[in-house]
């Protein structure tokens, strides 16, 4: 046994409590099974605390008999006739609008949700821009509890042969989809009435309300078909929680993640979706370059998501990938990714989050490796650290049970394989090339995606970022541009310049873009005295309905000049964001959130704290559309004179750009003659030099900030 403990209450962990039973379920099949005869025998309360769910998910598949709904939101209502004492309380992340085509389609309104008083449906965006809501918790009656990194959503379901071509692999809307790898601990006693604790304190955030703790019945309702791993074993309970409101930051994921790296003498198994946290690949790349440290094994997928995560969290995985490999001066390294032939192109999507170190600490959780998961997400982690022998035994037993499924072996065989290699890592290096296994994974990334892909700050940042730190990145402001990629940029402006001055010279175009016809076209508008009040309405009625700013400002200065045409576009704008701001203060915050996300309404709030300076800021660099700004402000705390003088003086300068861009570069369409182009010339210069001191103003604003 090791002298010094890795679980420290206090510092890397909230609450280090006995549970008197413990069981680790891997995969969905064995999850969802438990999970369906927790709910059937729920008294009194059900907390699910979720990133995705899905009220369609069917719990039980295949040819298993079921007394109640194998559907969880059929199993939810019947059980919830059946007991009218039982409220269930669901709190799902209130999703970002990327991931609207993944999820179950505005569940707020769905009527699986809305058939009982008692069943309590909301959405949680209580986090910092960016964030999420990223705990997948269930608390039955406050006696029984699963922590781990599976929702109750869509793709979650499988088994753990993951087979080709399992037709119960099927989502809601009769789609096969990809074998999924992860797993949840279920426990009970005082970790379960901590959990218990945690989605209360969560539910009142979100809502308002304060719920009442269950009360006590000695009924055991542990799911019959679980064996637990763990009997009368301490369990840590680790949260990340950023900094946010009221809320201090919580960074215990982080933290034992460190510790629990430091602390390992022989082997380090990790499982985990991402692999991306700069801080945890400093401290195993240390450990790698000892003499004497411990093998690492990294499994993760062999490719994220979809074609976005590809191209971003894959591309930091490699970069940091390369870190540990330049480390691994002794060849203790192995990153893997599961191997399955039998599926052909398909792979097994590999979500778990898991740690097991030497035979001593047990981590399942939510958090994934990554910088978000450290200071940005909502992050839940139970570990256990072995007190004695027994302990040391379910841990080693945990993870060579991990393996002979990702190998395909049984018990027997991979001890004796164990056993005759002597290590791990020269196991998996044996088995590297067999149909089913543990695959060396390729780490390298294609030099020219790796060049256009941004830096983690941008797409996997480790902390909340405000409005003038997101300025800074979205500008560049302390990097000015070389002289040689000015010249290139102002030479490929003209070269388009007369690239159109051709296309009217010698094609059919110069036969209507006239200057008589536009003459013509523009004197029929200006002769009706209401085209002032028809042009600024129409105007803004187009910017309300979202139609692009940018395309609306150089209509108007195309048909009305540089001087009439800046004055339709600014009081067009101004109009736009007022009826906006109205509109956004109509709904209500709420319906607003509903709408367009509830980080942009949080952005806002924080903002109104900076008065006319911050709303100038989000207009010159915009961090979300034109009319969502507006919406989100008239339901926010922005005060609506803050807001007009924000709007005029941080938009003005575009305007007035775009309007007088627009009307040199007609005036050089229509007559390509070199004063014409020399006066071109010097627009394209002014607006250069008007951009460069925006950034030079908004450089100072961010220091004195």
């Amino acid at each position: 046994m090791q002298e010094t403990k890795i679980i420290r209450p206090g510092e890397n962990c909230w609450r280090y409590l006995q549970a008197d039973r413990a069981a680790l379920l891997v995969d969905g099949e064995n999850y969802f099974g438990a999970l369906y005869e927790a709910i059937k025998q729920a008294r009194h309360t059900v907390y699910i605390l979720a990133w995705d769910i899905d009220s369609r998910l069917t719990l039980i598949r295949g040819d298993t008999p079921t007394e109640h709904p194998a559907e969880l939101g059929e199993l939810i209502h019947k059980v919830l006739a059946e007991r009218p004492e039982l409220n269930v309380y669901i709190l799902n992340w209130d999703w970002a609008m990327l991931y609207t085509l993944e999820r179950e389609w505005l569940p707020l309104f769905r009527p699986s949700w809305k058939k009982q008083a008692r069943l309590h449906y909301e959405l949680d965006g209580e986090c910092p821009f960016g964030g999420s809501q990223h705990q997948k918790i269930v608390v039955i009656d406050d006696k029984i509890a699963f922590c781990g990194g599976i929702d109750p959503g869509k793709h979650r379901w499988d088994t753990r042969d993951h087979a080709p071509e399992d037709q119960r692999r099927i989502d809601p809307d009769k789609v096969v989809y990809p074998p999924f790898h992860d797993m949840q601990m279920l426990v009970d006693g005082k970790v379960a009435e901590s959990l218990a604790e945690l989605a209360r304190e969560r539910w009142q955030k979100a809502t308002g309300q304060q719920l009442q703790q269950a009360p006590h019945y000695d009924e055991d309702i542990w799911p019959s078909e679980v064996e637990p791993d763990f009997h009368k074993v301490n369990i840590a309970i680790a949260r990340t929680m950023p900094e946010f409101n009221e809320q201090a930051e919580i960074i215990e994921v982080e933290t034992l993640y460190l510790d629990a790296v430091a602390a390992a003498k022989k082997l380090i198994y990790i499982e985990n979706q991402y692999f991306t946290s700069w801080k945890v690949a400093e401290v195993l790349a240390h450990r790698l370059s000892e003499s004497d440290g411990p093998e690492v094994v990294i499994v993760c997928p062999k490719m994220t998501g979809g074609w976005l995560e590809q191209h971003t969290m894959d591309v930091l995985r490699s970069r940091v990938s390369r870190k540990l490999c330049d480390a691994d001066k002794y060849g203790r390294l192995r990153i893997c990714y599961p191997h399955h032939e039998a599926l052909g192109d398909i792979y097994i999507s590999l979500h778990s989050k898991l740690m097991i170190v030497d035979n001593t600490l047990l981590r399942v959780g939510s958090a994934n490796l990554s910088n978000r998961s450290m200071g940005l997400d909502s992050e839940c982690d139970l570990a256990i650290e072995s007190e004695n022998n027994d302990q040391q035994q379910a841990i080693k037993a945990f993870r060579e049970s991990l393996l002979c499924e990702h190998l395909d072996l049984e018990a027997f065989e991979l001890e004796s394989l164990l056993a005759e290699h002597g290590s791990l890592i020269k196991l998996l290096d044996a088995r590297d090339d067999l149909p089913r296994t543990l695959r060396m994974l390729d780490c390298e990334i294609d030099d020219s995606i790796d060049g256009l892909t941004p830096t983690a700050d941008y797409i996997d940042p480790e902390r909340p970022v405000d409005s003038v730190s997101m300025s800074r990145k979205l500008v560049p402001i302390d990097e000015p541009q070389s002289p040689k990629k000015q010249i290139i940029i102002a030479a490929l402006v003209l070269l388009a310049v007369i690239a159109l001055t051709a296309l009217w010279k010698w094609t059919p175009l110069n036969e209507w873009l006239t200057p008589e016809n536009m003459r013509q076209w523009i004197s029929t508008l200006n002769d009706n005295p209401f085209t002032p009040i028809i042009v600024i309405t129409v105007f803004a009625i187009a910017g309300l309905i979202a139609i692009p700013l940018t395309l609306l400002v150089v209509t108007v200065a195309i048909s009305f000049g540089a001087w009439p045409g800046s004055i339709y576009a600014i009081a067009g704008s101004l109009l736009s964001a007022i009826l906006g701001y109205i509109v956004g203060q109509w709904l209500g915050r709420k319906s607003i959130s509903k709408m367009a996300g509830s980080k942009l309404n949080r952005l806002s709030k924080r903002l109104a704290n900076h008065g006319v300076l911050a709303i100038i800021t989000v207009r010159i660099i915009p961090v979300a559309p034109f009319t969502l700004i507006n919406l989100v402000a008239g339901a926010s705390h922005i005060k609506l004179k803050d807001f007009i003088l924000g709007t005029l003086f941080g938009m003005l300068p575009g305007i007035l750009a775009i309007t007088i861009f627009a009307n040199s570069l007609m005036r050089v369409v229509q007559q390509p003659e070199p004063i014409e182009i020399a006066v071109f010339a010097i627009v394209v210069l002014a607006i250069g030099g008007l951009m460069y001191g925006v950034k030079k103003w908004l450089n100072r604003i961010s220091t004195d900030t």
